[in-house]
């Protein structure tokens, strides 16, 4: 039992043994099987008479620590256990390691890691990401020249930003996003910092404006429609006319018809006698209800419209003039049946559309009708790189900004923007902002004037090689980090893990 004891935070060592115990410490797992220490350790009396600890236990180094179940090398293991997989996926995989806990043991172990230490970077990335999304969003600061993680700040306000600057001197270069916030907050915590703005957020805020520009000139996206044959059509409704005229004439003399005609008149004769339709019926023999039908119908054609032609469908009397139409190259079922419902035609556009269909997908793929670009298409034909896109849409974008000199200038600035990004050439900004102002595009001119509200970091971000990208990876890793933590991942938890988790 001879020795000196240590104690804790001070120099002071004491040779006094007031008492000793056994302490059970868990240890890491030996052939699959738990591990546990039983060790003797001495309670020392404390000789500062000023000292407020009459006794203190000695610690074995690399072995045990205050409080602590388990040793040093088992704590360690659980803690970067934490770390990576956090509370139930972490307390799973402890139990495989045959060192069971608890998933909030291990958000306590987590809890109780020391920050690391605070460092002040030359090129500083700023972020927001969501902590409730759509409620509450915090922000995220990393190194951007080594990608790591600096600080976690609870909000997204510009005074904050502004104080972890002023806290931090020496950072040279902020990379953010085109939020006014951070840049308010960057310029007062560091006003001799150059301000970055991210490429990508430029570029994606210059295809919002070429979108609303491709919608205002949609109808531009369709291909006109070749003139009508004037002959062929006055050919075609002389055919419509003649179709529509024989059909009445088969109706009228169908057998039936004769038989609707003379019952009508029979029916219609004894009610001017002053029969009732009672007595009409005995003395027909016809049912009360076919009389009363008779009975109101002031011509027999009425009774006679439609019926008795051994016809499928309504639109078989109309058949041949689609047909005939079809050839025509007219293969728009709408117009179609606009056409055949102003000479009578009584059914619905479903009936045409259907008809149409087998004669659509019998068609040879040069003679289908193509289907118009829609206006995300296009946005993204004038947006990516020509080389990216594919010989048929290649030629569809020729064709439609031959047709819209608005989309064509619009076009013509895209790329010269695209240029001066790739190649960093941000002196060469100012004159594309004059001839996209000399043009009649308001989209564009909108975007302008957006980019000169923050011309000084516009200019540095198509200049300078640094971007947000790094900073746009963390805020995923965060994100990930959350979904961990099932919900239990408050800004305390989640900056450990953030900072540490590296």
């Amino acid at each position: 039992m001879r020795g000196r004891g240590c104690l804790p935070g001070l120099r002071t060592r004491s040779r006094r043994v007031h008492s000793c115990y056994q302490r059970r410490l868990a240890d890491a797992a030996v052939g699959g099987r738990p591990v546990v220490v039983h060790l003797q350790v001495r309670r020392f009396r404390c000789p500062a008479a000023s000292c407020p600890r009459t006794t203190f236990v000695e610690q074995i180094d690399g072995l045990t620590f205050r409080h602590g179940r388990r040793s040093q090398r088992l704590n360690v293991v659980l803690q970067m256990v934490a770390l990576m997989l956090a509370g139930r996926a972490g307390g799973r995989l402890a139990a495989v390691l045959s060192a069971a806990v608890s998933r909030s043991t291990l958000l306590r172990l987590i809890h109780a890691l020391p920050d690391p230490p605070a460092v002040t970077p030359r090129v500083l990335g700023v972020d927001d990401f969501a902590l409730r999304k759509g409620h509450v969003y915090g922000t995220v600061l990393i190194d951007v020249e080594t990608h790591r993680p600096i600080d976690l700040l609870p909000d997204r306000e510009s005074a904050t930003l502004a104080r972890w600057l002023s806290e931090h001197p020496g950072v040279e270069i902020i990379c953010r996003d085109r939020a006014s916030g951070y840049a308010e907050g960057a310029r007062l915590g560091a006003p001799d910092a150059v301000q970055v703005a991210d490429r990508w957020h430029l570029f994606h805020n210059l295809t919002e404006a070429v979108d609303r520009c491709v919608t205002k000139h949609s109808t531009h996206l369709r291909t006109p429609e070749p003139p009508p044959n004037t002959e062929a059509s006055a050919a075609a409704a002389a055919e419509l006319e003649k179709i529509t005229e024989a059909a009445k004439a088969e109706r009228a003399a169908h057998w039936c018809a004769d038989r609707t005609r003379d019952r009508h008149q029979e029916i219609h004769a004894l009610i001017d006698k002053g029969l009732t339709l009672r007595e009409i019926s005995r003395e027909l023999g016809l049912a009360r209800n076919t009389v009363r039908k008779f009975a109101r119908a002031a011509t027999a054609e009425e009774l006679s419209a439609g019926k008795w032609q051994g016809r499928a469908s309504v639109l078989d009397d109309y058949k041949p003039y689609l047909h005939q139409r079809w050839r025509e190259g007219c293969t728009s079922a709408k117009q179609l049946f606009e056409e055949i419902k102003a000479a009578g035609f009584r059914g619905g556009y479903s009936v045409v559309r259907d008809y149409l269909q087998p004669l659509r997908a019998g068609a040879k793929p040069a003679d289908r009708a193509r289907r118009p670009p829609s206006v995300r298409d296009v946005t993204g034909w004038i947006t990516r790189h020509p080389d990216s896109l594919t010989q048929d849409e290649t030629l569809q974008l020729k064709a439609i900004l031959a047709r819209c000199p608005q989309l064509d200038a619009t076009a013509e600035h895209v790329r010269a923007f695209a240029e001066i990004m790739n190649t960093r050439a941000g002196h060469k900004l100012a004159a594309w902002i004059d001839s996209v102002k000399a043009g009649n595009l308001p989209e564009l001119v909108s975007f302008v004037n957006g980019i000169g509200c923050d011309l000084r970091a516009v200019e540095a971000g198509l200049t300078l090689p640094f971007s947000s990208g790094a900073v746009e990876g963390q805020v995923n890793r965060i994100k990930m980090l959350k979904r961990q933590m099932f919900g239990r991942a408050g800004l305390a938890l989640l900056r450990k893990r953030v900072l540490l988790a590296v």
